[in-house]
């Protein structure tokens, strides 16, 4: 977290470093320690969620569509930007169109993904 607020955090030291008090310092410090704490419930929580639902369609899904699955996982709690696209399933796996289209919605269907959008807006997020 320091690393990602890293602006702030050489900020808020030569705040502290100037008058010699440190009280702010250390109330941004216990934040970003705190935001840190809880950065790592959430990919905990995450990780179970995955596991669980990978659990669940063990058998159920397609090589293809485990490989999306695998890699929208990558992408951490955060999940893809914007969301995945046809497009993005097909650059993943390879498939022609009608063939992700249909993978993907069996993969809604089996309640891995959620669908927001409607045709070349559409885009699936996982269901964690």
């Amino acid at each position: 977290m320091i690393q990602r607020h890293r602006k702030d955090y050489y900020t808020q030291l030569q705040r502290a470093s100037v008058p010699n008090r440190i009280d702010e310092w250390l109330d941004w410090f216990f934040d970003i320690a705190l935001a840190a704490q809880q950065r790592t419930l959430e990919r905990v929580h995450f990780l179970i969620a995955k596991t669980k639902l990978l659990d669940r369609l063990r058998g159920r899904i397609n090589v293809r569509q485990e490989k999306a699955l695998l890699r929208m996982f990558a992408e951490g709690p955060d999940g893809f930007r914007g969301g995945l696209s046809a497009a993005n399933y097909r650059t993943i796996t390879g498939a022609a169109t009608a063939t992700a289209t249909r993978d993907l919605a069996e993969l809604v269907l089996l309640g891995a993904l959620r669908k927001d959008g409607e045709f070349k807006r559409t885009r699936y997020r996982l269901r964690t």
